[in-house]
């Protein structure tokens, strides 16, 4: 048998002794005493700025999580939408509070939190506008949604079916932010608004006078939010999920949902498993 000379094997212990265990993501935060989250503070009631301060649905549910959280300091750090799932993965922040819509491909790439919200998606046009009833009766008209979205995802799904059907939509237009789209229905640049049911009912119910909905189209979707899907995150998300699903459990998110969108979702305690 050939023997390993001894300085290299001395080489070799001392290497697989230097070798450091893995981070715990979860364990740094508590010993740091800072969490820092990725959110995108422009899309009502979910989260938004009011005042100087981000205000929402998930705002308040991460008040509740903090809780459990005993001398940590929340860090939300305010990104456009296109900049989130990058950032999270290039590590900017140690996860993602923000309505991240459930989509297969995602389940894949990330951790994705138990459901905070129904994502379903539905479309927006102007208040008494005639014509559009149905999600085929976009055909003709100009349709927008959010860049990068699952919603923009969905929408090009429909348009592709319609186009089939022989009624294509007229054109899709993209935006950086939702807002920016309810800006261009009101001024009549666009007809419909594709997005998920919540933030358009909170669209309807703040601008009654300019806007309503239609319905939804499309399978059940949810809202989650997001950690990186690796071992030193582990922890952290096992965490976050508990306590969503704690919430949901008691009563709490239910009570949120009457606050935010005036009315309580039904949301099972984990996402279906992607198709």
């Amino acid at each position: 048998m050939q023997r390993i000379p001894t300085i290299i094997a001395g080489f070799l212990l001392s290497v697989s002794f230097a070798t450091p265990a893995h981070s715990d993501l979860l364990d740094d935060i508590r010993a740091d005493g800072i969490f820092t989250v990725g959110t995108e503070a422009r899309y009502a009631p979910f989260e938004y700025v009011e005042d100087g301060e981000i205000v929402g649905y998930s705002a308040d549910i991460m008040k509740h999580i903090m809780e459990e959280l005993e001398g940590v300091e929340l860090i939300r750090m305010d990104l456009p939408w296109q900049g989130i799932l990058p950032g999270l993965e290039r590590e900017r922040f140690d996860y993602v509070i923000t309505s991240v819509t459930a989509t297969p491909e995602r389940m894949e790439r990330y951790h994705l939190s138990a459901p905070v919200a129904d994502a379903t998606m539905a479309i927006l046009k102007r208040a008494g506008e005639e014509g559009i009833s149905v999600p085929e009766d976009i055909a003709g008209k100009v349709a927008a949604a959010q860049v990068g979205s699952a919603q923009l995802e969905a929408l090009e799904a429909l348009a592709v079916q319609l186009e089939e059907a022989g009624t294509p939509v007229a054109n899709i237009r993209t935006y950086t932010g939702v807002d920016e789209a309810y800006a261009e229905l009101g001024t009549g640049r666009v007809d419909v608004v594709i997005a998920s049911l919540p933030n358009l009912l909170e669209a309807e119910r703040t601008r009654p006078e300019v806007f309503e909905v239609v319905g939804t189209f499309g399978s059940p979707v949810y809202f989650s939010w997001a950690g990186r899907d690796d071992e030193n995150s582990a922890t952290l998300n096992a965490f976050m999920d508990k306590q969503i699903q704690r919430l949901n459990e008691d009563g709490t998110l239910e009570k949120l949902q009457a606050k935010w969108f005036g009315g309580p979702m039904d949301l099972p305690l984990e996402l279906p498993a992607a198709e």
